[in-house]
């Protein structure tokens, strides 16, 4: 090899030495469900505007990257809470959640990627708080579950969404009373039940009877029509038209006209 040619060669392998010793301040990878913001100490700062997206991304390796998951993320909580009438409830929930991913910027100015310790749980937190506070033992453990999970969802999101977080979701997964209050509780409502239940026999009771009462009356004035239809001559017409039937038949028999009651025909005997 050339002596000329060396220290070109050594300055080469120097370079691609420090080149590849840099190449992770030099170069960064943000994952489908990042996104990221960049500051700059010897520029403009924190860039709020411009958000880095999925891909292989350049800086200079004094600008610091970070990096946020956008994607959607859970947190579950468990803690104690009172009702309106001052029982407490223990109760776990699960908190569905996001930033918005083109105003992480604005989430890192003010939270910091401890965001979720910071803004998301403790606002769940005491939003729970309030809004179980507007309801009694009973209707948190029953009649009004959903309402509740719903009331927190959206009072939740109303204060997340001011600072770019949105909540999708607040459910509860369980609630704790005390033995004796869950007790009589479940037994009001088992009463309930029943009560519901015998009303329905009652109410499908009465729509029985209503049903044969009006089928009776409907009866009652079919049989007043024909009664009153039924004259003296027509009974007679249609004893007649009955008595020359019978004659017809094969069987022996003695008929007198004029002989019955009223002057309708009289059988007197068949084999």
């Amino acid at each position: 090899m050339n002596n000329r040619k060396l220290p070109i060669v050594i300055l080469g392998i120097v370079g691609f030495i420090i080149f590849m010793a840099l190449s992770s301040s030099l170069f960064y990878t943000i994952e489908a469900t990042e996104r990221a913001v960049v500051f700059y100490p010897f520029g403009k700062g924190l860039d709020k505007e411009n958000v880095m997206t999925p891909g292989l991304h350049f800086k200079a390796p004094w600008n610091d990257v970070y990096a946020y998951r956008v994607n959607e993320t859970n947190s579950e909580e468990n803690m104690d809470v009172l009702d309106k009438n001052g029982l407490s409830i223990h109760i776990d929930i699960s908190v569905r959640f996001y930033p918005l991913p083109d105003k992480i910027g604005y989430v890192h100015e003010n939270f910091t990627r401890d965001y979720v310790t910071v803004l998301v749980i403790p606002e769940v937190r005491s939003t729970v708080r309030q809004v179980m506070g507007r309801y009694t033992a009973e209707e948190i453990y029953s009649t009004k579950r959903a309402e509740v999970e719903l009331s927190i969802k959206e009072e939740t999101e109303e204060v997340l969404s001011k600072n770019y977080v949105h909540a999708t979701a607040v459910l509860i997964r369980s609630i704790e009373l005390p033995a004796q209050i869950k007790g009589a509780i479940e037994d009001k409502l088992q009463q309930e039940q029943e009560a519901l239940a015998y009303q329905f026999r009652l109410d499908r009771e009465k729509s029985e009877a209503e049903r044969k009462r009006i089928a009776a009356e409907g009866e009652s004035r079919a049989n007043l029509i024909i009664n009153n239809s039924l004259t003296n001559n027509l009974l007679k017409m249609r004893g007649i038209e009955a008595t020359l039937e019978l004659a017809k038949s094969p069987n022996s028999k003695i008929i007198v006209v004029g002989s019955g009651k009223d002057g309708l025909p009289m059988i007197l005997g068949n084999n």
